[in-house]
């Protein structure tokens, strides 16, 4: 029995193949956008989000011409940061080219004298400050240091010159008093004008930014490699600076 298709009345011209349509280029570039402008203006987002980044980062960032390292077991006043940068950067100079001087803070919060008494914040802070630390140290990010605990800092990292600018021999940098300058052995540190610091979220009371900085030291990274003295190019000249005309009172007690 034929099926139905055959038995239907159908006209020759109906099975005859259809010719593709030929389109123009106008038509041909419609087409392609219609299907693929999604994916144009995702591409186009993600490329202006990566040469935003790096327009900005090499472009509209200030780069320090100086690093300094604070290491203490708690934050400084924001205010006493600012200040701070801003007094220290009229002591050094335009080292990378950009028309400004710029001394930037790099601030680690860890205490070496609360071994195990720590809560399990205080741990945490003093985890994530001497990670940071350790990858300033070993990068030789930072040139002067400004510390709360000299011998706990020395003891930990081994990383400071003695004041005549000499480097400890192996296993004879545990006489740390002879590295550092209490703060205010230094003329110029005391005679920075860093007015008074706010109350904020870590400083129940606001005060003095001298007088807060009065039980601080400072001392100069060793450069034990080339690579190591290349890093701290320049902060020589700051250091000298800083430490003109003082004269150390720190005794081996502390």
């Amino acid at each position: 029995m034929a099926s139905y298709r055959y038995e239907r009345d159908i006209d020759p011209a109906d099975l005859a193949p259809r010719a593709e349509k030929q389109y123009t280029r106008k038509e041909r570039w419609a087409n392609w956008w219609d299907y693929n402008l999604k994916w144009v203006l995702l591409i186009g987002i993600a490329a202006a989000f990566v040469a935003y980044s790096f327009i900005g980062q090499y472009f509209f960032t200030t780069k320090p011409d100086y690093n300094v390292a604070v290491v203490a077991p708690y934050y400084l006043p924001d205010d006493t940061v600012t200040a701070l940068q801003e007094q220290l950067a009229r002591y050094g100079e335009d080292l990378n080219g950009d028309g400004k001087t710029v001394v930037t803070l790099n601030v680690y919060t860890l205490d070496y004298s609360a071994g195990d008494t720590q809560t399990e914040s205080d741990a945490y802070l003093t985890m994530a400050g001497t990670t940071k630390l350790s990858t300033d140290v070993a990068g030789g990010l930072s040139s002067v240091f400004l510390l709360y605990d000299p011998a706990g800092f020395q003891e930990s990292t081994g990383s400071l010159r003695y004041l005549d600018g000499t480097l400890p021999e192996a296993g004879s940098d545990s006489d740390w008093w002879n590295m550092v300058y209490r703060w205010t052995d230094c003329p110029v540190l005391t005679g920075l004008d860093l007015g008074e610091y706010r109350a904020d979220t870590t400083h129940a009371q606001g005060g003095d930014s001298q007088t807060y900085l009065a039980d601080f030291y400072v001392g100069m990274r060793g450069a034990w490699n080339t690579g190591t003295e290349e890093n701290l190019a320049g902060g020589e000249e700051l250091w000298q600076a800083l430490t003109a005309g003082a004269v150390s009172t720190v005794e081996a007690e502390g």
